[in-house]
């Protein structure tokens, strides 16, 4: 005699879901990156038969311009003078099969378009792993670059071992661009209502932060025996393992916002630091501060410390790289490089 099988019906159909998505997934990865490997291939080759001709900047022309007419007529749209071009230097930015191969499979060729542009190597291998890692869009992705993502990391540390405990320096950034909140650098505005503004933007806001952050709270409120005291932000990074908190100021830095953080981060770590978390970081972001502030207070020698810029509208390359430059020549040299 048989015996029935019985099944839970939803869970039966959920399991054949999962299969069936997990299949499309991989082979949607899988198409994207054979028509990746299809467009670096179709750039070497263009390069090969330049290489071939005698006035290489005419026939190169020329070549992908006939190239573009042909390809049109046989395979429709996607092979403009503009594609082929990009073709041509997605090659020439990794002219080696191993480098070709190395290439995140989980990305399209509109990422692979977009960081083939970026011209420092270290920046474009940090954007090819970030975006996959945690699935930019390519919308995130152009933001990001566009915003100086990697350049704005704190000193824009190298990359740590896998197996390395993360550091600040690998997450925090500054300045912050907070160009999503569509107001002006020389907006009049209250930090509450900045505050507001934050919160109501929070999805951008988490993404602009980085990796591992969590939203806690608003106007957190840590007590000590005779008084209560208020943080602006709270977030929890779970890659650092630690809380994060977030003073706004509006206006300069000054140094007794500097003493006020320090206040905050000692208590939090007193008061609401679990036995498995890491020492609390406390960021100021402010609107300007004053480097030789930066350089002669407690920020210079505590590690639990940072005070960063924000910016409302997305600065220039030339602008961004004038602040980082700045920040750069006034940095306090650690014990490390002093040595």
């Amino acid at each position: 005699m048989s015996k029935e099988l019985k099944i839970s019906g939803d869970d039966f159909f959920r399991a054949i879901r999962e299969i069936l998505a997990d299949a499309r997934q991989k082979a949607a990865s899988n198409l994207n990156f054979i028509m990746v490997e299809a467009y670096w291939r179709i750039g070497r080759r263009i390069v090969i038969e330049e290489q071939g001709g005698q006035a290489k900047a005419t026939y190169g022309k020329e070549l992908i311009k006939e190239l573009s007419r042909q390809l049109g007529d046989e395979f429709g749209r996607g092979f403009s003078i503009a594609n082929l071009w990009n073709f041509r230097q997605f090659y020439l930015s990794r002219p080696s099969e191993e480098k070709l191969y190395a290439l995140r499979r989980e990305l399209g060729w509109t990422h692979h378009r977009l960081i083939m542009r970026v011209d420092d190597p270290k920046a474009r291998d940090y954007y090819l792993q970030e975006a996959a890692a945690h699935g930019w869009t390519s919308r995130q992705l152009e933001r990001n670059i566009r915003s100086g993502w990697y350049q704005r990391l704190i000193n824009a540390p190298e990359q740590a071992e896998e197996s390395a405990p993360l550091r600040p320096e690998n997450v925090l950034k500054d300045p912050y661009i907070l160009e999503f909140l569509d107001l002006s650098d020389d907006a009049k505005t209250h930090e509450r209502d900045f505050e507001t503004a934050l919160i109501n933007k929070l999805q951008a806001f988490l993404l602009e932060l980085g990796r591992g952050f969590s939203f806690v709270g608003r106007q957190f409120r840590i007590s000590s025996e005779t008084s209560h005291f208020y943080i602006d932000l709270v977030f929890y990074n779970y890659l650092l393992k630690c809380f994060v908190l977030i003073d706004l100021k509006i206006d300069k830095l000054a140094h007794q916002d500097i003493g006020q953080m320090d206040m905050y981060v000692r208590m939090f770590d007193d008061l609401k630091r679990g036995e498995d978390d890491n020492p609390t970081l406390g960021i100021i972001l402010c609107a300007d501060k004053d480097e030789t502030i930066v350089r002669y207070s407690v920020l210079s020698e505590n590690d639990q410390l940072f005070a960063a810029k924000y910016r409302t509208v997305l600065p220039s390359e030339q602008e961004l790289a004038r602040e980082l430059e700045v920040r750069h020549v006034l940095d306090i040299p650690t014990e490390e490089n002093e040595s």
